[in-house]
């Protein structure tokens, strides 16, 4: 009975010993402690094979388990960080998308409860009738349409001048005062027509004279692209080598077609120029592979439906403040003219970023895609303008351009000094927006000009004394506070002009 007790524990301890090889086997095999319980035969009556089991289960087996289990203490233990507040400059954050949101939120409830109040107290002004007005006084007279049919003198005078120069039938001499008695001519003749003929409206008038602007850099840009291409013709031919002038008008370099001087002296090359969205001329231009025709007409669509809300809105909420202003101007209240001018920036700024959007994006594009003009930079980034001379430079690339490669630079080149190139740049500008103002309007009162030249001073400011975010911010006061100041100036004294005499 002895030897056979003794073999009983002799078998139940080899059996406990192979169990607990089994577990620790299927522990290193990354298999769980319960998996390994259940997969071994182990007597569970047995109190050593029990308390074995239940160590091996409260024990972690790897040692991701461990890590674990230790930065979950740790957790526990700490919970503060050396850290800076979000809106403090410090913290480095920067996504602030859901406080632009919620500002575009309040502004379109503000302006909605703005637009329901326009409504209740003068009802619907907008009248498409009136906008026809604003083109035409006489049904039978169209002066506007006559001026803008007679520009086309001017075209060809100009590609007539270049072909005799390129052939050397004129001197130089002879060109120059031709091209410059042609571009006199385009400034004075129709705005001596504004000003003389009575049917000639306002609106028309403004479109004539815009029209003959573009126009005048446009050929100012072909007459000295012309020339400095005869002169590099003359240079290359001083040193015995190839002319930029070559025996057939077009050349293929790559498969592309290329066009050399003078082959650009086409009346094909001269009208494209003219209707392409650029004030530089340029011999080859970029142009895109193809129309994309989605594209084109969702330019068209944003065109016919911003001009529509342009004309809208000017009818429904802009001509009522202008007109309760006019009391508050007579009588010099200042405090009633400041309420009337806070008043009026919201309407005249959010009217001036329609019209940015509709020109510089929407129909300039329009025209580019229609003749696969490639160069789409028609404006920058002027939004994030931190200083007055940036904005200039970036929200109206075009004629940045013109003036940066036909006046900034020539002057530069000249010997004079970067301040006074960039006062002369300003002067220009200052002259052509009272050139488009004034004219249409019958009356000199230089407000356009000045407004414009105080961008000098106002850029040495900001650009000496605000950096940064108050930079920006003081950008977006002169631009929504200036406007409606010299919006307000204008129609005053157009109102005191004709209106007044008309009562008295």
């Amino acid at each position: 009975m002895a030897d056979r007790s003794t073999s009983k524990g002799l078998i139940r301890r080899r059996a406990t010993f192979v169990a607990e090889e089994g577990l620790s086997l299927q522990t290193v095999n990354g298999s769980s402690a319960a998996g390994s319980v259940s997969s071994v035969p182990l007597d569970s009556s047995t109190d050593d094979g029990r308390r074995r089991r239940d160590c091996s289960l409260q024990q972690p087996t790897t040692k991701s388990e461990k890590k674990r289990r230790r930065n979950d203490l740790s957790d526990r233990l700490i919970c503060h960080k050396t850290r800076e507040s979000l809106l403090s400059s410090a913290s480095g954050y920067s996504n602030y998308r859901g406080v632009l949101n919620w500002c575009v939120v309040m502004l379109v409830l503000s302006n909605a409860r703005l637009f329901l109040e326009n409504l209740l107290k003068y009802g619907v002004l907008v009248d498409p009738i009136q906008v026809i007005s604003l083109f035409l006084n006489d049904p039978y007279s169209w002066p506007a349409a006559c001026l803008l049919i007679i520009s086309n003198m001017f075209i060809l005078v100009a590609l007539y001048t270049e072909r005799q120069l390129s052939k050397g039938s004129f001197t130089e001499l002879v060109g120059f005062l031709v091209h410059w008695t042609n571009m006199a001519i385009m400034l004075t003749f129709p705005a001596t027509v504004v000003l003389l003929v009575p049917s000639m409206t306002p609106v028309g008038g403004a479109l004539v004279l815009g029209t003959y602007t573009i126009l005048f850099l446009k050929l100012y840009s072909y007459k000295d692209v012309n020339l400095w291409c005869r002169e590099l013709s003359i240079a290359k031919a001083k040193k015995l080598s190839r002319s930029l002038s070559c025996p057939f008008p077009q050349q293929f370099n790559g498969g592309n077609y290329r066009v050399c001087y003078p082959g650009n002296l086409t009346m094909k090359d001269m009208y494209y120029f003219v209707f392409a969205p650029t004030l530089c001329y340029e011999l080859n231009f970029p142009r895109s592979p193809e129309i994309r025709m989605k594209f084109l007409l969702r330019r068209l669509l944003e065109m016919l439906f911003f001009i529509q809300l342009l004309v809208g809105l000017t009818q429904q909420w802009m001509i009522p403040i202008i007109q309760s202003s006019m009391k508050p101007l007579e009588d010099m209240d200042l405090s009633r003219m400041t309420e009337r001018l806070l008043r009026l920036a919201v309407p005249n700024h959010l009217l001036w970023l329609i019209f940015f959007y509709w020109f510089f994006h929407s129909s300039m594009n329009f025209t580019a895609e229609l003749l696969r003009f490639g160069d789409r930079q028609f404006y920058r980034d002027w939004w994030n303008s931190e200083t007055v001379t940036y904005f200039w430079q970036n929200w109206n690339i075009p004629v940045h351009k013109w003036c940066l490669r036909h006046f900034y630079k020539p002057l530069l080149r000249k010997g004079f000094s970067k301040m006074v190139c960039q006062s002369a740049v300003f002067f220009l500008s200052a002259f052509f927006h009272e050139y488009l103002v004034s004219v249409p309007l019958r009356m000199f009162r230089l407000w356009a000009f000045a407004g414009m030249m105080a961008q000098l001073p106002l850029a040495w400011f900001v650009g000496r004394f605000l950096h940064g975010n108050y930079g920006n911010a003081a950008v977006w006061m002169s631009i929504i506070i200036g406007q409606p100041f010299a919006v307000l100036m204008y129609v005053h004294d157009y109102y005191v002009m004709h209106y007044r005499q008309e009562g008295d």
